[in-house]
């Protein structure tokens, strides 16, 4: 890894859990990623599928310039995509799938990339393309056992579920050998946000960080840089 790439994969880890916030809304983005930053989660995925990802993305960056907080870009399906989310300040871009060219593009502009991958093969011809993580996405739909079963044959690769992480299962993750876990409604309630309840979300990722920490306790292989 590069200087870079590598500063901002100890920056993913050491938050443990990708806020992943689709759908945000100019109003509560920053007051939302200031409760997560107070709970410690420090990671921010504002999804380009909203048509003011690239401003929520420079707005983000700004608030937390003088912060470990690092800020991306996730649902990027495109190089276009991949280039003006970069352009607008993404330190990261995370897709649903695997696209070579997607991967390419993040390399050559210095930028962590994370492609979405379900099975042993894909992990690896993500990973041998250039991709620096890999989602495993949708991680409910396959569970802890599958994240092992990659693990075991492929512990070189760095991992990260998404798609139903909660607090009651996040610890069963990061013990299967994820390095950072993605997490989007079951850290941000959409509930609470409307209320302006911005201290639950406080709350819901300290509980997450807690989660992270005793299981990395347990699994010291997780935490390690790769």
């Amino acid at each position: 890894m590069t200087h870079n790439i590598s500063s901002a994969f100890d920056r993913l880890r050491d938050s443990g859990v990708v806020a992943v916030m689709r759908g945000a809304d100019a109003d509560t983005i920053i007051d939302v990623a200031t409760a997560l930053h107070d709970g410690g989660v420090t990671a921010y995925e504002i999804t380009a599928d909203n048509a003011n990802a690239a401003t929520f993305i420079s707005e983000v960056r700004a608030s937390f310039r003088d912060s470990e907080a690092i800020v991306g870009a996730g649902t990027v399906l495109d190089v276009p995509t991949a280039n003006d989310m970069i352009t607008s300040g993404a330190e990261f871009v995370v897709g649903p799938t695997f696209d070579p060219d997607i991967v390419a593009t993040c390399n050559r502009r210095g930028t962590f990339v994370a492609p979405g991958i379900l099975t042993p093969t894909e992990a690896l011809n993500a990973y041998e393309a250039g991709a620096d993580l890999l989602k495993i996405f949708p991680a409910a739909t396959v569970g802890p056992t599958h994240l092992s079963s990659i693990a075991g044959p492929l512990p070189q690769l760095p991992l990260m579920p998404t798609g139903g992480i909660d607090v009651n299962n996040v610890a069963d993750y990061i013990d299967a050998g994820a390095a950072v876990v993605g997490a989007g409604s079951a850290l941000m309630d959409t509930d609470a946000i409307a209320a302006g309840d911005f201290e639950s979300i406080t709350e819901t990722a300290e509980l997450f960080k807690q989660e992270i920490e005793t299981a990395r306790m347990r699994n010291p292989s997780s935490s390690s840089s790769s």
